[in-house]
C-alpha cells in the first residue's frame, strides 16, 4: 500500500520545481509562472518541508539543488504531463476538446453573425476548429444542456441556473411579405385584418416561431397555415414565391434582395428577440469559450 501524499504536495509546487531547475535562479523561475521571485522561494521552501527532506543548499543566496531535488524534478515531469494527458482525455470522454469548438446556431444568423464570429475566433486562436450544428432555439438548448455542443447563439433562454448567457443583441418582427403584395407598399400591418389570408411558418421550437403565435394570439384568431418548414430559408423562399405570408426577425431582411418585404407590425403586436450567447455555467472559465465570449462581446455594437 502507498504511503499517503502530504497535502502540502501540490502540483502547482511540483510546477514551481521544475520552472526553478529549468530556469536556474530565482527570477528566471519567476518569468516562467509569470509570480514573483518571493513566491518561487516560498514554494520550493514549503516543497521541501513537504517532502521531509533537504533539496536544496544554500550558497551565499542562490539555492542549489541536490540529487533528492533532481530526482523529484524527474518524477514531476513525468507526473504532471501524465496529469496533462488525463484531464485532456477526461474532457475529450466528456465532449470538450482543446483544440476543437462545437457552436450552436439559429440559420437565421448565418447570413451575418456567424461568419462574423467564426472569423473573429480564427483571428484570436487560429490553431482552433471550429463546427457549426444549425437547429431551432429548442434544439440547441437541449443540445448544450446535453454536452453535444459547446456553446449556442440563440434567443436568450428563460434564467436556468446551469446556463450562463450574454444578450449581443435585439432584432425586431416584421410582416413578412412577397415584393408585389398589397401590403408591401403600407407602412405598417395590422394582423387583426388578415384573418382571411394564409400563412406559412417553423416548426414548434424556434423562437420565430413563438413570437409568430403570441402575435395571433394577440390578434385574436387562429391563422391558416398552408406548411410548416424547418428553417428560416425555406420559409423565405415560400413567402417569396406567393405561397403565403409569415412573420419574420429583421435580421434576414438582406437575405433574399428584394424578393421579400418586411413591413413593420402595428405597435399592439410589435415584438422583439433578443439573441445572444448561451453556454454551461460549469465551463465558463474554459479559455475556448473566453474567446469566444470576448469574440461575441466586440460585435455587440456591430451589425448583427
Amino acid at each position: 500500500m502507498h504511503s499517503r501524499i502530504s497535502d502540502d504536495i501540490t502540483f502547482r509546487k511540483l510546477e514551481v520545481l521544475l520552472a526553478y531547475m529549468e530556469g536556474g535562479n530565482l527570477n528566471a523561475a519567476a518569468r516562467r509562472l509569470d509570480i514573483s521571485a518571493v513566491s518561487v522561494h516560498r514554494a520550493l521552501h514549503s516543497l521541501e518541508e513537504a517532502m521531509s527532506c533537504q533539496l536544496f543548499s544554500l550558497q551565499g543566496r542562490n539555492l542549489i539543488p541536490n540529487e533528492a531535488a533532481r530526482v523529484l524534478a524527474d518524477v514531476s515531469r513525468d507526473v504532471i504531463g501524465l496529469m496533462a494527458d488525463g484531464i485532456a482525455a477526461t474532457r475529450s470522454a466528456a465532449g470538450y476538446s482543446a483544440d476543437h469548438l462545437k457552436i450552436g446556431s439559429l440559420y437565421s444568423l448565418t447570413t451575418g453573425t456567424i461568419p462574423n464570429v467564426i472569423i473573429g475566433i480564427k483571428l484570436r486562436k487560429q490553431e482552433l476548429e471550429t463546427e457549426l450544428v444549425l437547429g431551432s432555439n429548442a434544439e440547441l438548448l437541449h443540445k448544450l444542456k446535453q454536452n453535444a455542443i459547446d456553446a449556442a447563439l440563440i434567443a436568450v433562454p428563460d434564467p436556468d441556473p446551469d446556463i450562463e448567457s450574454i444578450a449581443l443583441f435585439e432584432d425586431e418582427v416584421f410582416f413578412a411579405a412577397p415584393a408585389n403584395s398589397p401590403y408591401a407598399a403600407t407602412p405598417e400591418v395590422d394582423l387583426a385584418q388578415c384573418a382571411g389570408e394564409k400563412f406559412v411558418c417553423l416548426r414548434d421550437g424556434f423562437v420565430t416561431f413563438t413570437g409568430f403565435q403570441e402575435a395571433f394570439r394577440i390578434a385574436g384568431f387562429a391563422p391558416a397555415i398552408v406548411t410548416r418548414v424547418g428553417d428560416i430559408f425555406s420559409l423565405m423562399n415560400l413567402v417569396a414565391a406567393g405561397i403565403g405570408y409569415t412573420l419574420l426577425p429583421g435580421r434576414v431582411r438582406h437575405a433574399f434582395g428584394d424578393k421579400v418585404q418586411l413591413i413593420p407590425l402595428k405597435a399592439d403586436y410589435r415584438m422583439r428577440q433578443t439573441i445572444g450567447l448561451s453556454f454551461l455555467r460549469v465551463r465558463e472559465r474554459d479559455p475556448n469559450l473566453l474567446a469566444l465570449a470576448a469574440v461575441c462581446r466586440m460585435l455587440k455594437h456591430g451589425s448583427a
